[in-house]
This record gives C-alpha cells, structure tokens and sequence, in this order.
C-alpha cells in the first residue's frame, strides 16, 4: 500500500515538473502554396462565412448556429457559433481584430464553451509569384497550469486541423 502511494506521488509530482517545463505558450502554423495571385486568395480569406468552407471546425457541425454582427471582410465583423451536437465544436465567437490588406487577417477567437478561454488566429499571405500565394494560419493561446501537460496533444491536433483547413482551402480556391 505504501509502495503505491509512493509511486502514484512520485507518477503525480513528475507530471506537474513536466507542466513547468513545457509552458502555458500555444503556437502553432501551419503553411501551404495556392496557385491562386494574392488579391484573390486574400480577398476570399478576408470574409468569414467563407471559412465554412475550408475550416474543419466549420464542417464539423452543419447544423451548427450561426450569428453575424457587422460587415463580413471588415474589422469588427463577429461570427457566433453554437453548437449541441458536436461536443467539440461548442459555442464562442470570431471577431475580426486587424486587416493589414494582402498581408494578414487577424482573428479573436472567444470560446464558451465546452470551455472558457479566448486565442487569437491569424493568417498571412505571401506573393509567390503572379499566380502563386503562400498562406500561413497560425494560431496562438495559453493554457492553464497543470493542464498544459496536454500541451504537446492539443498542438499536434490543432496542427493536423490547420494542415487540413489549408488543404481545404487550396482545393476549394483552386477549383474556382
């Protein structure tokens, strides 16, 4: 009985050294090449409604209720979302923040729920060529101590939906 207290302890004080060391700090991007010019790859991202179109959290729930505040492609447009059948898409909203004209789009992303926490995204474009354009979407929150120690899981998930939102995209604005 001893032996297992010990061990679970020890099993306990490790996870939480590990949750020190690995920080709060979520930074993950993901990045792809459309053969599309830059105004016109810019010019799609920019309005939100089309991200139902490329965003796997958008195509998780297509039943999902939707709400729109301002002008979509315009800083301040907000989209609200809720959601309850999908656990995982929940409910929040995206507030465009900034607009810097085919360089990037900056997001505010508040959720509700499942769980309480706001993050930012943000996606930048790149002139390849004439009719080539990079496009990185990165997104950026914290999370709390001791949950961090799901850190390295909830990156390695949020880079596979990144990389398949971006797949999306190049498909969806490719095949235009």
């Amino acid at each position: 009985m001893t032996t297992a207290l010990i061990i679970i302890a020890t099993i306990i004080f490790l996870m939480l050294i590990i949750a020190l060391i690995i920080g709060t700090a979520v930074n993950v991007e993901e990045t792809i090449i459309i053969n599309k010019p830059l105004e016109q790859a810019f010019d799609y991202v920019k309005f939100v409604k089309n991200h139902d179109n490329f965003s796997v959290w958008a195509m998780m729930d297509p039943d999902v209720k939707k709400e729109y505040k301002g002008t979509d492609g315009n800083v301040r447009f907000v989209y609200a979302w809720d959601s309850n059948k999908v656990k995982n898409v929940g409910a929040g909203e995206q507030e465009i923040k900034h607009i810097d004209n085919n360089k990037s789009i900056e997001h505010e992303i508040r959720f509700s729920r499942p769980y309480q926490d706001i993050a930012k995204a943000k996606f930048y474009f790149e002139s390849i060529s004439v009719n080539q354009t990079k496009i990185k979407w990165g997104f950026y929150s914290k999370m709390k101590f001791p949950m961090n120690i799901m850190k390295p899981m909830i990156q390695n998930m949020l880079n596979m939906s990144l990389e398949k939102g971006l797949h999306n995209l190049k498909n969806v604005r490719e095949q235009a």
